[in-house]
């Protein structure tokens, strides 16, 4: 039985005391819930979310880090300080992340090969463009993305690995993947994984929509086959909304 997610990634968002008040709020309206529910607040309120959160189920992951484990990398985040707050959980590979800092796979590759050699958890995100899209070349971006990035590890390593589809077109624009698109695409996914690796493999890993998911329609998302939960972006930063699509898996 895969492991089903809701994840809240809030980006450039919300102050300490804005990111207390919706913790807060969040862990007096979480519902009894089969799925895993996991914020990531940005970096400077991560050590206060964590201990805001020490009774709740609810979870918190970095929305990225760095490959090295440190050294003249001004600005950057690496994984032993995320562990040093007991946040174990990363998000790798987001399309903002892609597009506005010019992550390439192969940095990813190199991200993804510390945060399992830390023994953390990662988010990874990938997803085409609408170019991509209108020109029916997204599979073979997708499949791209994932073999230059992931398909070079052991296959134990994907146990610590949740996918994240987000089609580029579909962030912060209000556009969404119909529910099928989702399926088709996510079903693809899970084949790749199947032909570079194994059925089980394939049929074990999590995959998340995320592409403007609202509470109006993460049911008909959610209830795909091959749909394991969402990684919800502007919907995450209200209590209600996210309770909401959590209650919808």
């Amino acid at each position: 039985m895969r492991t089903q997610i809701v994840a809240g990634n809030w980006k450039m968002n919300k102050n300490l005391e804005e990111t207390e008040a919706l913790l807060s709020e969040l862990s007096a309206k979480l519902p009894d819930t089969h799925a895993e529910v996991i914020v990531a607040p940005t970096f400077i309120n991560l050590a206060q979310s964590q201990r805001s959160l020490q009774s709740s189920t609810i979870k918190v992951a970095a929305q990225n880090m760095h490959f090295a484990e440190n050294g003249a990398y001004t600005g950057e985040i690496s994984a032993d300080m995320l562990l040093n707050i007991h946040v174990d959980t990363v998000i790798l590979g987001h399309s903002e992340r892609r597009s506005l800092f010019g992550e390439t796979d192969d940095l990813l590759a190199k991200k993804v090969k510390t945060a399992l050699e830390k023994e953390m958890t990662i988010i990874f995100c990938f997803g085409e463009e609408l170019e991509d899209r209108k020109s029916e070349n997204h599979f073979s971006v997708v499949e791209s993305q994932l073999k230059n990035a992931l398909f070079n590890l052991d296959a134990r390593a994907w146990k610590s690995i949740v996918l994240a589809y987000e089609p580029v077109w579909a962030i912060g624009t209000g556009e969404t993947a119909s529910p099928e698109q989702a399926q088709e695409m996510h079903s693809f996914i899970r084949k790749t994984i199947a032909e570079a690796y194994n059925e089980s493999v394939a049929e074990s890993v999590s995959i998340l929509y995320g592409g403007s998911v609202k509470p109006a329609n993460a049911s008909d998302i959610f209830s795909k086959p091959d749909v394991d939960g969402g990684l919800i972006g502007g919907a995450s930063l209200k209590a209600d909304d996210f309770i909401a699509i959590i209650k919808a898996i």
